[in-house]
This record gives structure tokens, C-alpha cells and sequence, in this order.
């Protein structure tokens, strides 16, 4: 049986390629014509060393100055000998470029637009396209050489590849979905892209999300409702500036009812909102969603706002046991509009 990994770069290009039965990682990147870093091939320099951040591998044979035991308890691997046993996400430590790959270009078609709200607007491309939950990719908007950088809203395997778009007044991107676009259009994108995405679930989660930022939030819901989340609860508080602002919340309550243990809260910050819940996300964090700092914690939204919860986690003495966050601008271009930490 074939497995699939994702190799992911320091540059944050994430390619996938296909493990044949018995194939090493290194063997299914090398017939991919993915040149990650190798050598000896037979465990014993430690220069393919990476990190299985999800999946199960049979480790294989190396020596202990290619990969002490304390390495492999924390999840480094060789690859020239770790066989993948399912599929598998691996950190490689070395750029896209380095490795001769690169982003993948992608022509597809528009499926549809979707007005949510005043201020919000989704669209849809034709599917077919791997990526990890989490991640995004740069759009070309038709009729010019202008990309924009988009999460996907939708999860991996989906027939559709969704995404949530502010609709700036001026801006490109949303100008182009209101006022030209239309179902069958050619459009393309490259990627996927990112270090912003679900690791594999081994604590309690705690996702913040504001405004836009809410789409790989809904991204990574779509996997735990097929994936299961191990046990563990799941929060989210998204946060959103107007009421008009606030969308999907249908599926959020959605994935309530089929996610055990997932449960979700929203807040407005403007003062004439009619909603029950003000102010900015930091305000409806409860202590018992920090479990002592046992928890891994999820952060998208503009860079005020993921500024500003880094700090309140340090007022409150609490360091996550992960913590991944992604800064987003609306209206930048696609080569400044994500910046991520892992």
C-alpha cells in the first residue's frame, strides 16, 4: 500500500510525493526528482535527519552519531531509512530551492462567489489538489500579473477548493469577484504554501481566529471531523471587528455537532454591536482553555491582533506547549501578506 508525505520546506513550500511499499522517504523524494538533503544512504552520517511531525514509519537501522534515541523520541528520523506506515508530514531542513523543487503552478477553474455578508466574500476552484489543513496559496487575479495570498477555507480532499476574501473597497482581488467573475473562468494559483497547519493532535487545542483568519480554522475543523481529535477538546474564539463581519458561523455550529469536544465562541469589538459578546478575543479566553499551558494554540488574524495575544499569553505566565500563529494582511501582495512562526 502507497502513503502519501508532505515534505516541508524551511521556506515554507510543501510538496507531496508518493511512498511506494518499502520505499524510504528519501527513495519516494528522489524518484519525485526531490533532492533533499542525503549522503550515505545508509544511516550512519545523520545528513537526511528531519521531523515526522505526523504519521507512523518504521525508523530502520542507523548508528547512534547519525540519530541518538533521544532524537528519535522526539520525533527526528533519518530518510534515507524511515519507511512510512501511513501517510506521513515531514519538516525537511533545507529550502525548496536547495532541494531543485519548487511551488507548484496550478490552472484550474472558478466554480463560484459567495456574498456571506457586506464585507465578506467566499469563492470556489475546481479541487483536486493536496495541501495540508492550515496552509494557503497565491491566487493570480485574472486580467492582470497581481497574485494574492488566500487560506483554504475548504479541507484537504475536498471537490472544491474554498477560500474566505475581505471585499476591500478597491481592492483587486474582491473587486475582480464582484464585479467580473463568473463560474468557468480560468484562473490559476501556486503553492501550497505555509508553516501555519494542523500538527497532529496530542493535547488540548485552543484556535483563535480574526476575521479572514477564521478560513484555516474551518480548513483544519474540516480534517478533525474526519480525523477525530484523539480525545481532546477543541476551542475556538473568533474574533471579527462589525457585525458584518462575522460569517460561517452555520459552520461552526456544524462542526459542533460533529466534532465531540469541539466548541466555539464568538466576539464583536465594535461598541454598537448588537451581538452578546464584545471586545477582543483575549477577553473570552477562560483559564481552563490554557490547561496550564498543556495546550497547543492556533493564531490567525491581522498583525495587531496576533500581536497583542502573544503578549496577554506572557501577562498571563502561560507558554503553550505549541504555539503557531500566522500574521495576515487583507490587502497586501501575495509575496507580503503572510508572514508565519512555528
Amino acid at each position: 500500500m502507497s502513503h502519501t508525505i508532505a515534505l516541508n520546506f524551511e521556506d515554507g513550500v510543501t510538496r507531496f510525493v508518493e511512498a511506494r511499499p518499502g520505499e524510504t522517504v528519501a527513495d519516494a523524494s528522489y524518484r519525485a526528482g526531490i533532492n533533499i538533503p542525503l549522503d550515505c544512504r545508509d544511516g550512519a552520517c545523520g545528513t537526511c535527519k528531519c521531523r515526522v511531525e505526523a504519521g507512523a514509519y518504521d525508523g530502520g537501522s542507523y548508528i547512534d552519531d547519525a540519530l541518538t534515541e533521544d532524537e528519535a523520541a522526539e520525533g527526528l528520523a533519518l530518510a534515507c531509512q524511515a519507511q512510512p506506515k501511513s501517510d506521513m508530514v515531514v519538516a525537511v531542513a533545507a529550502s525548496s530551492q536547495l532541494c531543485k523543487t519548487g511551488r507548484q503552478n496550478v490552472e484550474t477553474r472558478l466554480v463560484s462567489v459567495d456574498r456571506l455578508s457586506d464585507t465578506t466574500v467566499a469563492f470556489s476552484l475546481e479541487g483536486g489538489f493536496g495541501f495540508l489543513p492550515g496552509q494557503y496559496v497565491n491566487v493570480q487575479v485574472p486580467g492582470t500579473d497581481q497574485r494574492r495570498a488566500y487560506s483554504f477555507s475548504s479541507a484537504p480532499g475536498s471537490d472544491r477548493l474554498s477560500f474566505l476574501v475581505r471585499d476591500i473597497p478597491g481592492g483587486l482581488m474582491s473587486g475582480f469577484l464582484r464585479d467580473r467573475a463568473e463560474p468557468g473562468m480560468p484562473i490559476g494559483f501556486s503553492g501550497p504554501e505555509g508553516s501555519f497547519y494542523l500538527r497532529e493532535v496530542k493535547r488540548p487545542l485552543l484556535f483563535l481566529a480574526g476575521g479572514t483568519g477564521l478560513a484555516p480554522f474551518l480548513s483544519m475543523l474540516g480534517r478533525l471531523a474526519e480525523a477525530g481529535t484523539g480525545g481532546h477538546p477543541v476551542h475556538l474564539v473568533y474574533g471579527v471587528t462589525s457585525d458584518a463581519d462575522l460569517v460561517a458561523v452555520d459552520r461552526l455550529e456544524d462542526f459542533a455537532a460533529r466534532i465531540p469536544g469541539f466548541s466555539f465562541a464568538t466576539t464583536v469589538v465594535a461598541d454598537d454591536s448588537a451581538h452578546p459578546r464584545k471586545g477582543y478575543v483575549t477577553r473570552h479566553i477562560e483559564a481552563g482553555q490554557l490547561h496550564g499551558g498543556e495546550v497547543d494554540v492556533y493564531l490567525c488574524g491581522p498583525p495587531p491582533m496576533v500581536d497583542a495575544v502573544r503578549g496577554w499569553l506572557g501577562e498571563q505566565g502561560v507558554t503553550p506547549a505549541s504555539f503557531h500563529y500566522e500574521k495576515f494582511s487583507p490587502s497586501a501582495p501575495a509575496d507580503a501578506s503572510r508572514w508565519q512562526a512555528a
